[in-house]
């Protein structure tokens, strides 16, 4: 009879080994220049995420309520930007970033499968904060992706100015390219954001609370910041070492928001 430790077990195991191998397929390609189709490396990205799906079920779902500890959270939001990614394949202009995504879906399967700590919840008392939450990681999983365009993109124009980028052999994306997939990844980032905090007001009567506004305060200012960037891209046109600055800026102050207090207390304190 297999219990649940046991089904963690499994499906860790599994997500740990297909991540593994997916990262050394998207290695190869960009160091050895191999040609490893973008339909394998999709198939087995693929795997490793229904068996991470799988981990973090037994994971969240193994105590008398849903266990939210830091390293949970982590680990769903490295399973969501590994999904949006590999889904993105075909179409965007990802490969260089794939190594980040898959390393961190790794170590963060890793992390959640041996080292045990909870944070117990109880969602179905408060279905709505639910709903708050899942557009919160959302939003924060599509501004970290919109990071790593941000600095793949500051090192393209650097390269492009200094004349080190031979485009016929690099691996990296068209400037362009990289600079409108970033605007539209903030542009969807903002609407999930206005979400979250808008259900965030609506839902929870404690969202200034002491111990809670650093979180609210975080998130409105990287709203704030955000916005002024597609504002003043859409109206005037942004430099993207302006860009770059302020798409970081803002993916730091979600983390901080949102993991901040957290890593305080479950990391740092126990």
């Amino acid at each position: 009879m297999i219990n649940a430790d046991m089904l963690t077990d499994i499906f860790s195991a599994g997500a740990t080994i297909f991540y593994g191998v997916s990262l050394f397929f998207v290695l190869k390609n960009l160091f050895d220049h191999s040609q490893v189709s973008d339909k394998l490396v999709f198939s087995i990205a693929g795997v490793a995420i229904v068996f991470h799906a799988g981990a973090l079920g037994s994971s969240i779902l193994a105590f008398e309520g849903q266990n939210m500890s830091i390293l949970a959270v982590a680990s769903i939001v490295s399973w969501i930007i590994a999904t949006m990614l590999t889904v993105a394949l075909p179409r965007f202009a990802i490969a260089t970033l794939l190594p980040v995504v898959y390393g961190f879906a790794l170590f963060a399967v890793v992390g959640l499968w041996l080292v045990p700590s909870s944070y117990i919840t109880h969602f179905e008392t408060h279905p709505e904060v639910l709903i708050h939450i899942c557009l919160a990681l959302s939003a924060y999983s599509t501004m970290v992706i919109a990071a790593f365009y941000a600095i793949q993109l500051w090192i393209i124009d650097k390269r492009l100015k200094s004349k080190k980028l031979n485009l016929a052999l690099s691996p990296l994306p068209p400037l362009l390219t990289v600079e409108k997939q970033l605007f539209q990844l903030v542009l969807a980032g903002v609407i999930l954001l206005t979400l979250s905090l808008a259900t965030g007001f609506f839902f929870l009567e404690d969202m200034f609370a002491q111990g809670k506004a650093h979180k609210a305060i975080l998130s409105l200012a990287a709203w704030s910041l955000y916005s002024y960037l597609l504002w003043r891209h859409y109206s005037r046109g942004v430099r993207i070492k302006i860009a770059v600055q302020f798409t970081i800026s803002g993916a730091i102050l979600l983390t901080l928001a949102y993991f901040g207090s957290r890593l305080v207390s479950e990391i740092l304190i126990h």
